[in-house]
């Protein structure tokens, strides 16, 4: 996106009312890091650069999953409260339509075809369509329990998700728009990210579970799960009660594809390890939270997005109200940028 552009978002949105700006917006490089704020009404928008909220789109209760379209002109959040997805306008985050969906829907993603996927955390559970064109729900695919997340895979043949209820991992073949196969993991399907074939197919799948202070392995191919790995634990760190049924929750592969990135409520900590082996290389540690007379407690470290040359990595602190920039190459926490409110889904839209 050229200067002239960013200067006309930002003139555009101040004068629409709709975006609230930092004193210090400025271009805002490759890309710009999407924050929704769980216990809030607003998104935030980062910039990589300068590690600098540069802007908000606000009245938006209960955003939860955060998406794009592929050309970059559109913004999607899946609104909690209304059982709608929200599409505004990313020049001037002018809202456009509120997406009617078949119940309260989670997370969501986008194929290359701008189809945009909801999934539908309400029984009986459903995997929502949605046309880009017309902007209006296509069609909505029965599933085996109520969802908790919804990926599109790299190449855009599939749509994968799981439920915390069922314990079933499902995947949809998106040209058919049909389940083609499931597959129980025993215990609640969580956060998940994908690893890549060269041809750009979908090598591995790794899902974390309830319970589980790490992650499983699907291998995609077999349809089968052929490992588990525990993360490590940090002692003297408190973590709120309710969390510990999902340890952790947040992970990412980065998009050179040579990084598997997952975060760990319980050591309070984001840990790396290197495909394919998967083998630790690094670990970084995210802010505590201080109270008088009590032991540090976890920030909550939730989900991750990358920055597309792989350079940084974003994860979101729900109960630190920031998300932290980490640089990927010295494995250092470089900025802690405060947000909203119990920010967890964070997506990163490139610019061109």
């Amino acid at each position: 996106m050229c200067n002239a552009r960013l200067r006309a978002l930002f003139v555009s949105a101040i004068a629409a009312g709709l975006l609230v700006f930092s004193a210090q917006t400025a271009a805002a490089g490759s890309s710009l890091i999407y924050v929704t704020n769980s216990g809030g009404d607003n998104i935030h928008v980062v910039d990589p650069r300068t590690h600098k909220v540069v802007s908000m789109i606000n009245g938006i209760e209960a955003a939860h999953g955060v998406a794009f379209s592929p050309d970059g002109t559109r913004v999607y959040a899946s609104n909690e409260a209304d059982h709608t997805v929200d599409v505004f306008e990313q020049k001037t985050g002018k809202l456009l339509k509120k997406v009617v969906l078949s119940g309260r829907p989670n997370n969501i993603a986008v194929a290359k075809d701008g189809r945009i996927v909801v999934a539908i955390a309400q029984e009986p559970g459903a995997l929502d369509i949605i046309d880009p064109v017309k902007l209006e729900r296509k069609v909505s695919i029965l599933t085996n329990g109520r969802l908790h997340n919804t990926y599109v895979t790299p190449d855009s043949r599939y749509a994968i998700m799981g439920s915390t209820r069922t314990d079933i991992f499902t995947v949809i073949d998106l040209q058919k728009e049909e389940i083609v196969w499931e597959l129980n993991l025993g215990k609640g399907v969580r956060p998940m990210t994908m690893e890549t074939n060269p041809d750009g197919s979908t090598k591995r799948v790794f899902v974390q579970l309830s319970d589980l202070n790490g992650f499983g392995i699907i291998d995609f191919a077999t349809r089968k799960m052929v490992g588990k790995i525990e993360l490590p634990t940090t002692p003297g760190i408190d973590v709120i009660h309710h969390r510990l049924t999902s340890p952790s929750h947040g992970m990412g592969v980065q998009p050179d594809n040579k990084v598997l990135w997952v975060t760990s409520i319980l050591a309070n900590a984001v840990v790396a390890y290197s495909l394919p082996d998967l083998k630790v290389i690094g670990q970084v540690s995210l802010p505590l939270i201080k109270v008088a007379g009590r032991t540090p407690m976890a920030a909550v470290p939730n989900w991750v997005t990358f920055t597309p040359d792989s350079r940084q990595i974003y994860v979101s602190n729900a109960a630190h109200n920031s998300v932290s920039a980490i640089d990927t190459q010295k494995m250092q926490e470089i900025a802690v940028i405060g947000v909203g409110q119990a920010p967890k889904r964070i997506g990163t839209l490139a610019i061109d």
